[in-house]
């Protein structure tokens, strides 16, 4: 499957967030908007290409650079599924806010509701800008994912760090009715081990559950961060079960990993706890 990368930025002011109309080309269809986006070049971390796409296409210089989340999913490319992510950076921008717009770009506005901006706004900057705006979780469903996909929340609670530790699991259909949930005691471990775990434990139920295209749900940056490729995993307490996630994962079709504020992942995280107060008392 194929798979593109990309770097987002959101500027925000009093004016709500800063988009820009893309240069039509040769083509006749009508423009559409975008957040500043960029392609990340050989040998250049997200970080550094968010920064110099910023420059690149805008002319704007990024005084401050924050991760914010990443997101995922497919989307359709001829006859064949197209894998997206999207790495996406809150952006500091020193100085008076006045873009010089690129080729690339021939406008730039400043949107506060994308619902009501009466401009086309691209279906990846809607996805980022529903989920910053709390608006929907990265568990977005749309024509773009896969048929029968299943979308799983897990979570990792540990007492101590390490201490007594759980995992939690909750298992939504496509139509968003939960399926199944649950937790289990997973002993003394870390709060990293406990996350990974418990992705291990959601990916496992898939599995016996006959689903090929799931979407899991972590509110741990670093485990959905990992899981998609962007950092490589260096503690040797987590590799062996990064390595049989890895395993696991050849039996689907399609997967995606997305992080959400732990506001958004409740459920996970009741189960991951109660599973400690069970075993505690």
């Amino acid at each position: 499957m194929k798979q593109r990368i990309r770097v987002v930025g959101l500027v925000k002011n009093e004016n709500g967030f800063l988009v820009f109309k893309r240069s039509r080309g040769r083509s006749e269809a009508p423009a559409f908007w975008e957040l500043p986006t960029g392609k990340i070049k050989f040998g250049e971390q997200p970080e550094e290409a968010m920064v110099r796409s910023l420059s690149e296409y805008t002319g704007l210089t990024a005084s401050l650079i924050k991760l914010k989340d990443v997101i995922t999913f497919l989307a359709p490319e001829g006859s064949s599924q197209l894998s997206n992510l999207y790495i996406i950076y809150e952006l500091g921008v020193g100085g008076e806010l006045k873009p010089t717009p690129h080729e690339r770009y021939t406008a730039y506005k400043f949107i506060k509701d994308f619902n009501t901006a009466n401009i086309r706004l691209n279906e990846a900057s809607i996805s980022v800008l529903e989920i910053e705006e709390g608006k929907i979780t990265s568990n977005r469903i749309s024509a773009r994912d896969t048929a029968n996909s299943i979308t799983i929340n897990v979570d990792g609670a540990s007492r101590g760090n390490p201490g007594p530790s759980g995992i939690g699991y909750c298992i939504h259909d496509g139509n968003g009715h939960i399926v199944e949930q649950g937790g289990e005691f997973i002993g003394f471990a870390t709060s990293r081990l406990a996350e990974y775990h418990a992705m291990r434990k959601g990916i496992e139920r898939a599995i016996e559950l006959g689903y090929k295209s799931a979407k899991f749900i972590s509110d741990s940056l670093m485990v959905v961060n990992q899981l998609n490729g962007i950092f490589q995993v260096k503690n040797q307490d987590i590799v062996p079960v990064y390595n049989d996630i890895q395993q696991k994962l050849l039996h689907f079709d399609a997967v995606s990993f997305s992080h959400v504020p732990r506001s958004q992942n409740l459920i996970a995280d009741h189960e991951a706890n109660s599973a400690i107060d069970r075993i505690r008392g």
